[in-house]
């Protein structure tokens, strides 16, 4: 494996915005409010010769009551697991007890820890650095993470330190793209999407509680079962825009309809007990229109008795008829229950969207589709459907060629989608139609205009006639 780097410190000292300058990316939610990093985030640095993996961690004594002790403990497994520390303070605050105290249990893993002076933009760095000199650290590297000054540095400071990545080991970045199915699971707030995650993994990876809200940020995790590998996106819960009032949460919805974009299959979550909603309806759409395949998880089935699993049922058939192609499993991701059909119901939904269908197949579908329901007549004309191909997969993309293609009424256009999906089995996933039609010859010449045909023939009859005279 690459060696680790864990970025460590009090609240709002920059780890986030260190980490994303460090991965080049903007996968750490970043702002001037405390505490706003619950979960470890891992990302890999390739800003010189050799990379190496960097993990960010929550603020230590960021928040009082459970979520900040458990988020302390997500930050002292970080700890744990890392190779070389790097201890970032604040060079405005100064030491402060928090910061002596993280020192003090930092020197206690016996592990190389870099002292980081951030936030040293418009400060004499002399000066601002000779307070820290008590801590007896070897290298002090001073910074400003949000301009990017002193991180060349830093970063020759880690490469003395951290050790040699082992022979053979794979940079997790540079994986085929079908090395890891992309996993992305989605739902508004309080539906056990964090729970399930850490169900999965077998650990308490990511921060679940009862209060709505806990998830933040949207986590990857990697993990392996059953011998197939699966990157979990865990996301922050999705409501209505009319609800989402602070800064933050606007953050988080975005960061999570990014990871609905950037995954192969969708997990969305409800919650039994409550039914579909009109916020699980709104996090349905965002998933629609990104295309994805879907099977949907009801969570919390367990709590249920036989009568409301009864009614749940009928609600779940009646209100998620606009995506009744998607696998509908029942779980408990407290228990465990239904993880199997789950990942075998992923599978499905996966192994559908990104199916290669040959176009002699595709051909004979759309001929049969044709003698089973022509289109309708609109005009005294109707439309010609002539072949079609498949244009590319998750979606399945096929491209209908033929004539007056945009007089078809919608109602053929999912009839066509709903045969394509039955004829082939696809399960899971939409079926994206686009038609395209042929180019008349003819539309830019005026009618009475007689054709290049036409001429040479009145020529072959004139030359006739005055040989015949």
């Amino acid at each position: 494996m690459l060696p680790l780097v864990a970025l460590v410190g009090r609240p709002n000292v920059g780890k986030s915005t260190l980490f994303n300058v460090l991965t080049r990316t903007r996968d750490a939610l970043v702002a001037d409010q405390p505490g706003l990093t619950r979960d470890r985030q891992y990302g890999v640095c390739r800003l010189g010769d050799r990379p190496f993996m960097v993990v960010d961690t929550g603020g230590i004594g960021s928040e009082e009551g459970s979520l900040g002790e458990r988020a302390e403990v997500q930050s002292w497994a970080a700890v744990e697991e890392a190779d070389v520390l790097l201890f970032i303070v604040d060079a405005r605050a100064g030491i402060t007890p928090d910061d002596s105290e993280i020192l003090r249990r930092l020197r206690r893993q016996s592990k190389p820890v870099i002292l980081a002076v951030n936030k040293t933009d418009g400060l004499d760095e002399t000066t601002a650095m000779s307070e820290f000199s008590r801590f007896g650290i070897e290298h002090v590297q001073p910074l400003a993470a949000s301009h990017g000054r002193g991180v060349l540095g830093l970063i020759e400071a880690l490469y003395a330190r951290i050790p040699a990545a082992v022979e053979g080991a794979l940079d997790p970045a540079l994986e085929a793209p079908g090395d890891r199915l992309k996993l992305a699971i989605v739902g508004r707030p309080n539906v056990g999407k964090s729970t399930l995650v850490n169900r999965i993994a077998g650990e308490e990876r990511v921060l679940a509680s009862e209060v709505a809200g806990t998830t933040r940020d949207s986590i990857a995790v990697d993990l392996e079962r059953d011998g197939k590998k699966y990157r979990l996106i865990d996301t922050a819960g999705i409501r209505r825009k009319a609800r989402v009032e602070e800064a933050v949460e606007k953050f988080s919805v975005l960061k999570a309809l990014q990871a609905i974009e950037q995954s192969e299959t969708v997990v969305f979550m409800l919650d039994a007990s409550e039914g579909v909603t009109e916020q699980d309806a709104t996090v349905l759409g965002h998933v629609l229109q990104a295309q994805r395949s879907l099977v949907v998880a009801v969570n919390k089935w367990d709590g249920l008795s036989v009568y409301q699993k009864e009614q749940c049922k009928a609600d779940l058939e009646r209100r998620l008829a606009f995506v009744s192609y998607a696998q509908i499993v029942t779980i408990s991701a407290k228990h465990g229950t239904g993880l199997r059909e789950l990942f075998r119901a992923v599978h499905k939904a996966h192994e559908s969207a990104t199916r290669i269908i040959s176009t002699s197949e595709i051909n004979r579908a759309l001929e049969a589709a044709f003698e089973a329901a022509q289109p309708p007549m609109v005009g005294g004309h109707a439309a010609k459907l002539r072949y079609a191909h498949m244009a590319g997969h998750n979606p399945p993309t096929i491209v209908v060629h033929g004539n007056r293609l945009r007089t078809l009424p919608d109602s053929y256009k999912r009839y066509l989608e709903n045969f394509f999906r039955k004829r082939f089995k696809l399960v899971g996933t939409p079926v994206a139609l686009l038609f395209r039609e042929g180019e008349n010859p003819f539309k830019d010449k005026p009618r009475d205009a007689p054709s290049d045909r036409q001429k040479a023939k009145r020529k072959r009859l004139i030359k006739f006639v005055k040989r015949k005279s």
